[in-house]
């Protein structure tokens, strides 16, 4: 696997027949170009690019973050980015809920952590069937453009897994772009959503790892110097905190 690079549409990004296209790459002779703007990354012989800016697209099987935006007798609208809402039905909810107890397990404007069931004409079918999903009862959401969700998971989740370690937080990734932040302490949470931010922002440079530990690093010394120790707060959905996209 060579290292991620900063590509822009129409560079090429490698030569030689040995090579062959994937995602955002078309071939050319022997040269691989680049469609979108984002990072190039080769594996085995398959180059493809990741985007860095553009909509969210729904996928089955993606875990997305959003907001009820309405509700009828058999389910949720959840707004997750998309043109229109998608639906979680009462039948993708655990356990048995009657028609006239929506509200109990959701209200307007609660945040859910959702996993995407299907994709299909009608729009996007949710479930919160599985472990980690459901209402969202604390803590904080950071929002940042869906294309730099691979940066902020990192290589085999390394990059989130030292966001996790340096801050005791637990960090639940929407593909979507909406990132849930929850920790013992709000300054650990805010300390998380400051780090995801500089990723968010840098996502463009070689070497974003050794970036983040240096920046964790200078951000430490600073909370330690300062000898700041702010509890955690419980907070309800409607004050979840929201960040614009960038």
């Amino acid at each position: 696997m060579t290292e991620r690079k900063p590509i822009i549409p129409g560079e090429v990004i490698v030569k030689g027949d040995k090579y062959l296209p994937g995602e955002n790459t078309e071939k050319k002779g022997e040269d691989i170009i680049a469609l979108r703007y984002g990072l190039s990354e080769e594996t085995n012989g398959l180059v493809k690019v990741i985007p860095l800016s553009g909509v969210y697209l729904p996928r089955r099987g993606n875990v997305v973050i959003g907001k009820v935006e309405n509700l009828n007798l058999n389910g949720w609208f959840i707004n997750i980015g998309t043109p229109e809402n998608a639906f979680l039905p009462l039948s993708e909810v655990q356990g048995y809920i009657g028609k006239n107890e929506l509200e109990e397990v959701m209200e307007m404007g609660s945040i859910a952590i959702a996993k995407i069931k299907d994709v299909n004409k009608r729009g996007v079918d949710l479930t919160i069937k599985g472990r980690g999903l459901g209402r969202v009862e604390e803590g904080m959401i950071v929002e940042i453009n869906p294309h730099k969700v691979p940066r902020i998971i990192g290589r085999e989740g390394s990059m989130i897994n030292l966001i996790k370690a340096e801050t005791g937080c637990n960090i639940t990734v929407g593909q979507n772009g909406l990132i849930g932040i929850s920790g013992e302490k709000i300054e650990n949470e805010l300390l998380a959503k400051k780090a995801i931010l500089f990723i968010a922002e840098k996502s463009y440079v070689s070497g974003l790892t050794d970036e983040i530990k240096k920046w964790f690093e200078r951000e430490t010394k600073v909370s330690t110097s300062s000898g700041k120790n702010v509890e955690r707060k419980s907070e309800r959905p409607s004050e979840v905190e929201r960040k614009e996209k960038k």
